[in-house]
């Protein structure tokens, strides 16, 4: 992989994990947390829930402003923003005023949510994309793996409101890299005659391609497996096992581990198999781990075995998310920041609202949560099974030009 690639990949993969930072790094601190504002767990998990939406919807904001704007003051915007939600975070003297300030970070991380998917759809596509994508989520699985700890290790130190300062300084560090190191992937030569107006009336053609709107939809149900974890773990690990914080969050690193791993095969397997075929294989094992999991774990009360079905179902995710990515984008190279958005915002939604209902059966038992994770790994199989049919032939080939 030539040195440039690697350096973008980097680059790309700090700046799009700021936001699922914000979300692992206090996840150990939410027993902890709730106990400090007097807040229910409902109330608590409502922090990541809003979270969720807002990354979600906003998306549609910034794809059509980098579209005309181009990919790099959206992200110095955004970023600040996130910024000054973390600092208004650390501050929150109640709970509800920490759920408005989660909404401002949320507000400002769906910019490196959308932008970077944007910018390897600038330079590549087919299976290089895919190599550029899998690159990028190596570098994000720092975030799963590295940020429970992080959260760990400040909570033990001081409290969860130094978690958020922690936030505030790494937003500041991924602007300066930004400003410094990002080239520009969409100069002003290829926004020529775009408008704000004519950027966000993509999105009409865009809902009426119904492969890119099933390949979302895959990766929302596909995405929604592993936020049904993240929403319920913390409970179900610390307060069921009853895991210590720090245990908790080994354990949590082993999964996301799993999944960024696998995600390194994924240029691999797509330029000799093809992305369809891809897909089609990896959302099969992933659905089919996932209903042995909640199957077994239901007369069968084992960490060690929900963690070893976890580890397998996640790592088939780990393929099944990236080449699901770029395949939905394969066709709308003109308008990457507006499909991206898109893609992301139908991603997050259908995740976050799938955490949400899975949170009101929650009892801090495991039952409520693998239940609901192979429940979101059948739709997304049977979603993956209705949009390939629909595959044109030059995406349904395989293998994939690059």
């Amino acid at each position: 992989m030539p040195q440039r690639i690697a350096h973008l990949a980097l680059l790309l993969g700090l700046i799009t994990a700021v936001g699922p930072f914000a979300i692992d790094i206090y996840l150990p601190a939410l027993p902890t947390l709730g106990a400090s504002l007097h807040a229910s767990p409902a109330l608590v998990q409502m922090s990541l829930t809003v979270f969720f939406v807002i990354i979600g919807v906003c998306q549609l904001f910034y794809g059509p402003i980098s579209d005309v704007f181009g990919r790099k003051p959206p992200i110095y915007a955004g970023l600040v923003i996130f910024a000054v939600g973390s600092v208004g975070c650390a501050l929150a003297p109640t709970i509800e005023s920490l759920i408005a300030f989660r909404a401002v970070q949320a507000f400002g991380a769906c910019a490196g949510m959308v932008i970077p998917r944007a910018i390897v759809r600038d330079l590549y596509t087919g299976h290089e994309a895919a190599r550029l994508m899998a690159l990028l989520m190596l570098v994000m699985s720092v975030s799963p793996i590295l940020a429970p700890l992080a959260g760990s290790l400040v909570i033990s130190l001081w409290s969860w409101r130094e978690v958020f300062a922690v936030l505030a300084v790494v937003a500041v560090a991924c602007l300066i890299m930004t400003i410094v190191q990002l080239p520009e992937t969409h100069p002003a030569e290829r926004r020529l005659g775009k408008t704000l107006g004519n950027a966000f009336s993509s999105y009409g053609a865009l809902l009426r391609d119904p492969v890119f709107i099933g390949l979302s939809v895959v990766c929302g149900f596909g995405l929604a497996t592993f936020f049904v974890f993240i929403g319920s773990a913390p409970f179900v690990y610390i307060e069921y096992f009853g895991l210590t914080p720090t245990q908790f969050s080994l354990c949590f690193a082993l999964n996301a581990a799993s999944f960024f791993a696998m995600s390194q095969l994924t240029a691999r397997l797509s330029a000799r198999f093809g992305l369809a075929p891809l897909i089609r294989w990896s959302v099969v094992a992933v659905a089919a781990v996932m209903v042995l999991l909640a199957i077994t774990t239901l007369w069968v009360d084992s960490l060690a075995l929900m963690m070893t079905l976890l580890f397998i179902g996640f790592g088939f995710l780990g393929l099944l998310l990236p080449a699901a990515g770029v395949l939905s984008l394969e066709d709308h190279g003109a308008i990457a920041g507006s499909a991206s958005a898109l893609l992301g915002a139908i991603q997050m939604i259908t995740a976050a609202l799938s955490m949400t209902l899975v949170g009101v059966f929650a009892d801090h038992t495991p039952a409520p949560m693998l239940v609901g994770i192979a429940l979101c790994a059948i739709a997304a199989m049977l979603t993956t099974w209705w949009t390939l049919r629909r595959l044109p032939a030059h995406l349904a080939s395989a293998p994939p030009s690059a």
